[in-house]
């Protein structure tokens, strides 16, 4: 899952800044400037190739889809945020996907429907949690069955603190950012790793003593889990053990960031982000735990923005993103026994920035969500669809469904 760029405050540079440096992730909204869903082509070649589909969640003009979890093929929620360029206006968005359909549903309790929701969590079809912020300056907290949503209020909260990833289990909730504090010594407000836990005994927020804010956040138990980020010059990771959140060691990277982390168990988990060089270049970043240290991983692609991942339980692993070097085209990096590789959408005869902003894999579907910005920046939510089979195989390109409000 999660998310998931610049910060919170100025949500809308930071998403054109688009590496969740600090946390976003872009939207859209209103006019529908939606690409034209190429047609299906092979992704890979050989015995195990995939299928790649493109099409849209038919969100309102300048709209973008932050994250998203499968429970299963026909059981996909997606968030992120409509009218991306209206600071006051923008609109949180939820969506779900059925296997035919993608259908929004509204928000109950909050009349503006936030600013931005960046993370989605599901610890049961009839438990999905989503985070992100809200025009009233307080982190966003929305909590659904499947079939309403509704925000839900966290007086441990406040104005200066900031969510932007979030997981779930049964009986158990946690959703990551940073809190800002005034740091008397150096006469300013730094950012403090946040970690919001919600139990059936109710809500904690506790700000660790780690500098900088965390991005991303799985659980495996209850118990077990992890949550990442960067203190702004290096990697953070942050490990859960019984009831406690205790930062652990990571390989030193300057300029490094982590934006998500997916936990197969309590040998194998993996998490992705980038590093920042001279000349605002980013490298790709995929740190690797196989249950004693975190160790750094070979990548095949220089330069690359990597946002989301996952995996399918079995040691292969998803990581979704942006290479610069192939703007118009959906990117992601794929990995099994042979390491990564890269996997590439449908080229556009029309000049387009793609970014995957997070993916999900189901049975042997893998879902990748974000925004195309084509050239006039109008903003257009994305879905990614990869799967094995032949060209024309895919499910078909979804219609549209009018909003559930």
């Amino acid at each position: 899952m999660s998310r998931r760029l610049s910060r919170r405050a100025l949500s809308l540079c930071v998403m054109l800044i688009g590496v969740l440096s600090c946390a976003l992730i872009r939207a859209s909204s209103a006019a529908h400037a939606h690409a034209d869903p190429p047609r299906p082509r092979a992704a890979e070649r050989g015995t195990t190739g995939l299928v790649q589909e493109s099409a849209t969640a038919r969100l309102q003009a300048d709209g973008s889809l932050s994250d998203v979890v499968g429970l299963s093929r026909t059981n996909v929620w997606a968030v992120g945020q409509e009218d991306v360029w209206e600071a006051w206006q923008n609109r949180s968005v939820i969506t779900h996907w059925d296997g035919g359909t993608w259908t929004e549903i509204g928000i109950r309790n909050d009349a503006s429907s936030a600013g931005h929701l960046r993370s989605v969590a599901a610890a049961s079809p009839r438990e999905i949690w989503a985070v992100g912020d809200g025009h009233d300056g307080l982190p966003y907290v929305v909590r659904g069955d499947g079939s309403v949503f509704d925000r839900v209020s966290v007086p441990q909260l406040g104005s200066g603190d900031w969510l932007g990833g979030v997981a779930s289990v049964p009986r158990k909730t946690v959703a990551v950012g940073s809190r800002a504090e005034f740091d008397e010594v150096r006469r300013r407000t730094v950012q403090k790793a946040l970690i919001a836990t919600v139990t059936s005994k109710g809500w904690t927020a506790v700000k660790g003593d780690v500098q900088g804010t965390l991005y991303g956040v799985a659980l495996a138990g209850r118990t077990d889990g992890w949550a990442v980020g960067d203190t702004g010059t290096e990697p953070v990771i942050m490990r859960l053990s019984g009831s406690t959140w205790k930062p652990v060691d990571v390989p030193a990277v300057t300029g490094g960031f982590l934006r998500d982390v997916h936990i197969d168990g309590p040998k194998r988990a993996v998490a992705v982000g980038g590093v920042y060089h001279d000349g605002g270049k980013i490298a790709p970043l995929v740190l690797t735990w196989n249950g004693r240290h975190w160790s750094r991983s070979a990548v095949p692609q220089r330069h690359a923005e990597l946002y989301g991942i996952t995996g399918d339980g079995k040691g292969h692993y998803w990581a979704s993103g942006f290479d610069p070097g192939h703007p118009g085209e959906a990117f992601l990096l794929r990995s099994g026994d042979s390491g990564w590789r890269v996997v590439r959408g449908e080229t556009s005869p029309k000049p387009r920035t793609v970014r995957l902003q997070a993916v999900t894999h189901v049975g042997d579907l893998t879902l990748a969500v974000g925004h195309v910005v084509d050239a006039n920046d109008r903003y257009t939510d994305v879905v990614e669809r990869f799967q094995p089979g032949k060209p024309g195989t895919a499910d078909p390109t979804p219609q549209p469904t009018p909003a559930a409000r």
